[in-house]
């Protein structure tokens, strides 16, 4: 007889999922009602919501919060390379055992009802809290915020991370559509720290806020935050943060620290844990530098490998920019995609940086872009692109021509933790 485990039970999840996703919290009210509503019995919530920088903002807010002393529950997804990693626990990733017990659990709540894998294993989280001893619980939003499953909370804190488009057949094609859902997380009487936004996409934020009642702190009204000789300064009406850079790299992580600082400000955290946010978080798979693994290796000692995640439009600016950031050398990207992502969008931005391009196709999903797709728009964008199934030799090839070029692995997080299971 086959051994129970994780990935059994989570393959038997996938198999409920509705052949059409209709966004709804039905299901998920009706399956937390079966599991004795585990939502309610969990620490203190902060929300977060938006298009780019959700996780990153969870990482500093976990950092900060966990070197005042308080312990801390956090949901992330998707995962990278093990399903492990989304629940959180104070003290680690929860462990198999555990993770076991939660999953058989909703899957008897369930009843082989139809549900979404997403709205199942949420259940699994909030059960997985609900037995846990912590002080404060961050939750990410999987998608949107106004029907996104985690939004069956009420949380102390709400944060909105930058919107951009991303997702389109599910949260609508412009901006104001997009924002009006990821605004769906606000409640009554509920603070909201707003990252800075397009300004149509910040009418949208304050018009919600002002329907539910929710009192909201802005960037650039509220607070500011920049870069200035190699520091971080914050400044709100408390006063001035002068600190060191976020460890996580680019603008626009001193963007999502800024949002990260005015929420552990309004908790009254003092100067020095809020310092300890910054140096202190690490957010995989966002412009990581690998140090091990079979392409590290491929590579040699004079070359770079970066990984990093992004996938949409906003992604790719904010990757270009971050890598403008670092000591020039030849860029070279290996790139997948999945089908649903615009690649165009996501590679404009990186194309006036990039030597070459090598477009593979992504395993474990099959919702992959074909690798001559990828490279087809990468020519038309002006990158000298080809497609490639073997990445260690088409690591060797750059290296043989360029001794101490920098390779980026990106596109897709699919990707990302295909790698990730090799390489750290």
């Amino acid at each position: 007889m086959t051994a129970q485990t994780s990935d059994i039970i989570l393959d038997r999840m996938m198999s409920l999922h509705p052949k059409i996703i209709d966004l709804t919290l039905d299901r998920m009210w009706r399956i937390l009602a079966a599991l004795d509503d585990p939502q309610s019995k969990i620490a203190p919530v902060i929300h977060i919501a938006g298009t780019n920088g959700k996780g990153s903002t969870l990482a500093m807010l976990r950092a900060g919060l966990e070197a005042s002393g308080a312990s801390v529950c956090a949901y992330t997804s998707p995962h990278l390379a093990r399903f492990h990693e989304r629940i959180r626990l104070p003290g680690g990733l929860i462990n198999e055992e555990a993770l076991q017990e939660v999953l058989a659990a909703c899957e008897a709540a369930n009843g082989g009802t139809e549900i979404t894998y997403f709205e199942i294993t949420t259940a699994a989280a909030f059960l997985a809290f609900s037995r846990a001893q912590a002080d404060w619980t961050l939750l990410e939003v999987g998608l949107g915020g106004r029907l996104d499953a985690t939004n069956v909370i009420t949380p102390e804190i709400s944060v909105i991370t930058p919107v951009s488009i991303d997702h389109q057949a599910f949260l609508g094609e412009t901006l104001e559509e997009i924002a009006f859902e990821k605004a769906g997380i606000l409640k009554p009487g509920i603070p909201a720290f707003i990252a800075r936004q397009d300004g149509a996409v910040l009418d949208v934020i304050e018009r919600q806020a002002d329907t539910v009642g929710a009192p909201r702190i802005v960037a650039g009204r509220d607070w500011d935050v920049y870069e200035q000789h190699g520091r971080l300064v914050f400044q709100d009406n408390e006063g001035l943060l002068d600190l060191p850079l976020p460890r996580l790299i680019g603008a626009h992580q001193v963007e999502n620290a800024g949002t990260v600082l005015a929420t552990l400000r309004h908790l009254r955290l003092s100067d020095e844990m809020c310092e300890a946010a910054m140096p202190q978080a690490i957010w995989p798979a966002r412009m990581q530098r690998l140090r091990s693994g079979p392409l590290v290796d491929a590579a040699g000692p004079a070359a770079e490998v970066w990984l990093d995640g992004g996938h949409n439009p906003a992604a790719g600016s904010a990757l270009a920019e971050a890598l403008g950031r670092l000591t020039p050398r030849p860029l070279h990207a290996i790139c997948g995609m999945v089908r649903s992502k615009d690649a165009e969008g996501f590679l404009t931005p990186l194309a006036p940086r990039l030597e070459s391009l090598h477009a593979v196709a992504i395993g474990g999903t099959t919702q992959m872009t074909p690798a001559m797709e990828i490279a087809e728009t990468a020519s038309a964008l002006g990158i000298d692109a080809t497609t490639t199934d073997d990445m260690d030799a088409t690591v060797e090839r750059i290296v043989r021509k360029t001794p101490t070029a920098r390779i980026l692995i990106c596109g897709a997080l699919y990707l990302a933790g295909d790698i990730l299971k090799t390489h750290e």
